[in-house]
């Protein structure tokens, strides 16, 4: 989301002096003829990654109004177009026919004098609840927070509050409502990142709303007039910075008997990994209360490097699937990495799963399968010993993008590392501590790593699962690794600045160790 008080004090000049003044006055327009994206042979600086969506320039961060509509998943983003820091924050937009390979259009949603247009969601209004469109053309609906700097530099309370925008054009063009703000502030310092959606029972649209340290329900009928349903969160789960981006939807159960309510809440800081990070709720939602199981907790990502993440939208029921894009960075220190013409990507596009861990329900995540499409040459082995060390580079082929998946049994006492290596030493270590029976990901010696102290760190955490082998499933993006472990039960999402590029891998073990199942694919670039 959006402005972060440590950042503010800074950043007031700077947003008074670039401000959002010119483009206050395009914002009421949605024909405005704007420049054209960067052109996609400019997706090669360093540390550009190449098969996960990153804006063409400049600065982003949050997912926003993740919605699928007519054949096209729309990605919607915080991002400031003047800069590769924090400013007068815009929805970016984005388009994709399989969350894979995706289309740069142009600013949806500019500034206006209610203030920045800080994180939300967007939805089909199938039933022109709205009556912004009709039965044979509904229009998406956009439902975003406005923060009005001017009453936060003022000392106000209430400068957050809700608007609506709205297109009939596919989200090519975007209206923003007369009446805006259709939820006023009641008088609530943080009060933000609304997550629509539609509950056909209770013939009502939900609200799910971020407010200091936990959160509201709300309905409506039409996406204009809100109800308070209830709250929930102030005495639960982690308090140790701003709750926000949440999100509330159904997942079944692995038997297949029925639902469980998943109710996601980022916080920032607070995380246990440092920083940024996403928990989660599993429990019971009666269309106004949400009710958590005890036990069924956790958060999405045990790496440093997974924040603000949502669902999409009416994805069709047919597909069946609930799917996930999350920020891959860290408020400790997204604004100063090193990189010099754009700020940030997204996690791949992830699926989500109930699984059951004794008597409580937990989530696991898997890579949506259209990253298939992705695979250029696949080197696979039915089985490997590894005697101290395997050198995999016949396998990575020397690419810096790429999957690989691999089964590891008869693992030793002291357990075993997965080691990403350049040459000039830098690495990133993924292991397992059977001693501990936990996994950590190091990045202390991955290269540039002088602009926050806390970036050089070893990040742990506990194995959920209990079986005498482990599967791996790995993605590698120039700068960042995601690791799905246990069939996504854990995963450990992290970037990395290399000075030269990471085109080696390699299995250490202190003895002998099976390696089975293994496959590494180089991934294409869809950029290209």
């Amino acid at each position: 989301m959006k402005s972060r008080n440590t950042y503010l004090n800074l950043l007031m000049a700077l947003a008074l002096f670039v401000g959002c003044q010119p483009k206050e006055k395009q914002a009421e327009s949605a024909e405005v003829e704007q420049p054209e994206t960067v052109a996609e042979e400019k997706f090669q600086e360093e540390h550009r990654p190449q098969y996960h969506f990153s804006p063409p320039a400049h600065w982003m961060n949050d997912p926003n109004g993740m919605v699928y509509y007519d054949g096209e998943y729309h990605l919607f983003y915080q991002h400031y177009p003047d800069s590769t820091v924090w400013g007068p924050m815009h929805w970016g937009h984005a388009v994709s026919p399989d969350m894979v390979h995706w289309e740069h259009l142009p600013i949806a949603l500019y500034p206006d004098s209610l203030g920045y247009i800080f994180s939300g969601s967007a939805v089909v209004d199938w039933k022109n609840t709205t009556g912004f469109g009709s039965d044979d053309n509904p229009p998406l609906v956009a439902m975003f927070t406005y923060h009005n700097m001017d009453g936060e530099r003022s000392g106000k309370i209430k400068y957050q509050t809700q608007g609506i925008a709205y297109s009939t054009d596919k989200g090519r063009s975007w209206t923003k409502y007369k009446g805006n703000p259709v939820l006023e502030n009641p008088g609530i310092k943080d009060f933000r990142d609304p997550k629509v959606r539609w509950q056909e029972d209770l013939n009502a649209w939900i609200l799910t709303l971020a407010v200091k340290d936990h959160i509201a329900f709300y309905s409506s009928p039409d996406l204009k007039e809100w109800t308070h349903l209830s709250d929930f969160g102030i005495d639960k789960g982690g308090h140790g910075g701003v709750w926000e981006c949440p999100d509330l939807f159904p997942l079944p159960t692995p038997d297949g008997k029925g639902d469980k309510w998943v109710l996601f809440v980022s916080i920032n800081p607070g995380a246990p990994q440092g920083g940024s990070g996403t928990q989660y709720f599993i429990g019971e939602w009666d269309g106004k209360t949400f009710t958590e199981d005890k036990g069924s907790y956790g958060w999405l990502d045990y790496g440093p490097d997974n924040y603000a993440g949502v669902t999409w939208a009416d994805v069709p029921q047919e597909d069946g699937r609930t799917l996930f894009l999350g920020w891959m960075s860290n408020w400790l220190y997204a604004q100063i990495v090193p990189t010099e013409n754009w700020r940030s990507a997204m996690t791949v596009p992830r699926k989500m799963e109930l699984f059951k861990n004794g008597n409580d329900y937990l989530l696991a995540f898997k890579p949506v399968k259209e990253l298939d499409e992705l695979r250029n040459d696949c080197i696979t082995e039915a089985t490997m010993m590894v005697d101290t060390s395997a050198v995999l580079d016949d396998q990575v082929k020397g690419s810096t993008t790429f999957e690989a998946k691999l089964t590891l049994s008869e693992i030793p006492e002291e357990g075993f590392e997965l080691i990403l290596y350049n040459d000039v030493d830098q690495h990133v270590t993924f292991g397992y501590d059977a001693a501990k029976d936990e996994y950590y990901l190091d990045r202390s010696e991955s290269g540039k790593n002088d602009f926050y102290d806390e970036f050089s760190r070893k990040y742990t955490t506990k194995r959920i699962v209990d079986t005498e082998s482990i599967d791996l499933h790995i993605y590698v993006d120039v700068a960042s690794i995601e690791i799905f472990a246990d069939e996504g039960k854990t995963v450990m999402t992290a970037i990395f600045f290399p000075d030269k590029p990471m085109d080696h891998m390699k299995v250490e073990a202190n003895g002998q160790m099976k390696v089975s199942e293994l496959e590494v694919c180089s991934l294409k670039s869809i950029w290209k």
